[in-house]
């Protein structure tokens, strides 16, 4: 790639203008992109698709790299690949629909498997609050659910005999997710015991009814609950979504692949799945520092 920058430097130097700074700056940023890239095994323009260009400013971001740096790192890649494509050298454009929106602002935060067991182990599961709080959450982080998608499952959404959930996420799609042995145990216990004596004798077409059986709980009470057992279990702030990013984290952590993980999150596009290795990626560099003789 790197006789493909050295040709656009020339182009931005002597058709752009571009001053000695500007110009220092977009060949730290191809360079990286470049040194990347290889590492990617990509060897010529032709073989960059957008996922790679995801997957690089997202490592930029992992690197330190503050929000300001990761856009000027895209728009000195976008730049490239454009003008490869207006001098003939290649066809296509793999950062044309690749826009400023895409650069991540934050890692997702997650908390350990052991963590994830504490916080499950908190709520008071002789009292029927208590015990709705332990289904959500588990279910919750079973699936991988939006905090939205938990409190608005409907009772016809449970499928326990497959131990499927239906979900209902960001426009209106549709996914199928497995609820695993653990959670299956509670939503049974739940259905059966303790769900009717929070209705009252009332009709709720939600599983997680509100108070009264009108409607379902919010996500206001969802979260100040899961706020409550942190502060118990000793984890600090933690929000509904850090359920579904260590949900993923902790599948690829497994050997999960990626493409399993995009289906299990419902996400349309792989390259949103992919801010998840990144997180790996530092699990594995933290696990190889502590163990290895030379980390």
């Amino acid at each position: 790639m790197q006789k493909y920058i050295d040709t656009y430097l020339d182009h931005l130097l002597i058709e752009k203008g571009l001053s000695d700074n500007t110009l220092s700056a977009y060949r730290s940023d191809l360079a990286s992109y470049a040194r990347f890239l290889d590492k990617q095994g990509v060897s010529g323009p032709a073989d960059v698709r957008a996922g790679h260009i995801h997957s690089f400013i997202a490592g930029r971001r992992t690197e330190g790299r503050g929000a300001r740096t990761a856009r000027r790192n895209l728009v000195a890649v976008r730049g490239f690949h454009r003008y490869l494509v207006a001098s003939g050298q290649t066809d296509t454009n793999p950062a044309e629909n690749v826009g400023p929106m895409s650069v991540p602002r934050n890692l997702p935060e997650v908390i350990s498997v052991r963590e994830m067991d504490h916080l499950l182990s908190r709520p008071d599961t002789t009292s029927p609050s208590g015990c709705r709080d332990k289904v959500m959450m588990e279910v919750t982080y079973a699936a991988g659910l939006r905090a939205s998608e938990a409190v608005g499952l409907m009772m016809e959404d449970v499928n326990r005999e497959s131990g499927f959930v239906r979900v209902t996420g960001k426009g209106s799609r549709q996914r199928l997710a497995p609820l695993g042995k653990e959670a299956l145990h509670w939503v049974d216990h739940y259905l059966r015991e303790v769900r009717p004596l929070l209705l009252k004798g009332r009709l709720s077409k939600y599983m997680f009814p509100g108070r009264g059986g009108r409607g379902h709980i919010s996500r206001q009470a969802f979260w100040q609950s899961i706020r409550r057992y942190a502060s118990e279990a000793g984890l600090g702030a933690i929000h509904p979504h850090t359920f579904r990013h260590s949900f993923a984290t902790h599948l690829l952590e497994g050997g999960a692949d990626l493409r399993s993980v995009q289906i299990l999150l419902g996400h349309s596009s792989i390259a949103t799945t992919q801010i998840y290795t990144h997180v790996s990626r530092e699990h594995l560099k933290e696990v190889h520092r502590k163990y290895h003789p030379r980390g």
